[in-house]
């Protein structure tokens, strides 16, 4: 093999890996579905068919109609307009969330990896076991207590819950790396445990992280929608699904499209993050690829 063939490799695996994802149908149409609300969210930031927070009283609870797709709620607002918004939030909020357990919980994972066995692989584990124990629920009423209620906060609770869940997962992913051949030349050459994580650790259980962020990205919208239901999510005049679902269960019977709006705008977005997930899964495993080719 000559040195002009060597740079092919990575543009035939980039190759590879576009072609598995165009074969998995979970990636495609998870992704697909992501995408919609994605751009939805998007275009809320510029475009909605009304105001979402406008109120209009004489047409409260009408049913979807040419001029409001969705329909109205009880106050009269545009539900379509509401569900774009509400999308902006969700996103966000479960977005923030999963950056904040990944930027935290993945160095102490690698960290804990480094030093297996040491005190500070002990503290580590021991406060993941200590967030483990208080569901993101129950941190969220916490936080609310001292600060109030609101989004910001949602994202602290959600992000603080995340936390632990990468802490592990890079852990377990390093500490089976840390006895490969690669990690040990890299220790003899002089490298040390801060450099050889960056450097070789983290780029070998980066596949692993993107597919647990994505499932965590599903969680996060679901616990986004959850704490708004019980009133600790985003606040009114803000639309948010779960404020949506809160608001409508008292007139389900009377305007089943209230409640129907929002309860299927989070059950296909977390289908779709999920079937994403599922498909990068695949994707990313050589061994799935290998038995799929």
């Amino acid at each position: 093999m000559t040195d002009a063939t060597l740079p092919a490799a990575p543009a035939s695996r980039r190759d590879s890996l576009i072609w598995s994802a165009l074969r998995s149908r979970n990636f495609v149409v998870g992704t697909i579905i992501t995408l919609v609300f994605v751009l939805a969210a998007l275009v809320s930031f510029v475009w909605t068919p009304y105001d979402a927070t406008l109120q209009d009283i004489p047409n409260k609870l009408k049913g979807p109609s040419w001029a409001h797709w969705l329909g109205t709620d009880h106050f009269g607002r545009d539900v379509l307009s509401m569900i774009m918004v509400g999308a902006r939030t969700s996103i966000a909020v479960a977005l923030v969330a999963v950056g904040i357990g990944a930027a935290i919980g993945t160095p102490l994972g690698l960290a804990a990896a480094a030093r297996r066995g040491s005190l500070l692989d002990e503290i580590i584990m021991r406060a993941n076991d200590l967030v483990f124990a208080f569901p993101a629920l129950l941190i969220a009423i916490l936080i609310t207590a001292v600060f109030g209620p609101g989004a910001v906060n949602a994202i602290i609770a959600i992000g603080i819950f995340n936390i632990p869940v990468f802490a592990r997962l890079s852990r377990g992913a390093a500490l089976s790396l840390w006895q490969r051949e690669f990690v040990m030349a890299a220790r003899v050459s002089g490298k040390g445990a801060v450099r050889i994580s960056a450097e070789h650790i983290l780029p070998n259980i980066l596949n692993t992280l993107v597919v647990q962020a994505t499932i965590q990205f599903s969680l996060g919208i679901l616990a986004e929608a959850s704490l708004a239901y019980v009133g600790l999510g985003a606040q009114p005049p803000t639309p948010s699904w779960g404020k949506m679902l809160s608001d409508a269960q008292t007139m389900i019977g009377l305007a089943p499209h209230v409640a129907l709006a929002p309860g299927l705008a989070i059950v296909l977005t977390v289908l779709g993050v999920n079937l994403m997930g599922d498909g990068l899964r695949d994707i990313l495993d050589p061994q799935t690829r290998r038995s799929r080719a």
